[in-house]
């Protein structure tokens, strides 16, 4: 099964919905809220390279925003 963790802010529709088609793919996923940890929110902007959310790191590959596409691509869905 893939590491999966999404970087989020507890506002973000986009968040919201990313998480939604995890769980409705019975995708385990560590949700990491950004907006209440400050090194959570550096390590992802190191990841990403920005400071926008969704951010989803899968199996160390980044995906930035709702990408239900890539997602699925990445997880074999």
């Amino acid at each position: 099964m893939a590491n999966v963790k999404v970087y989020s802010t507890p506002t973000c529709p986009y968040c919201k919905m990313t998480k939604q088609f995890l769980t409705e793919n019975g995708i385990q996923f560590e949700d990491v809220d950004v907006s209440s940890n400050q090194n959570a929110a550096q390590e992802m902007i190191s990841k990403s390279g920005q400071m926008g959310v969704p951010v989803i790191d899968i199996d160390g590959q980044i995906i930035v925003g709702f990408d239900k596409a890539g997602i699925k691509k990445l997880l074999n869905l």
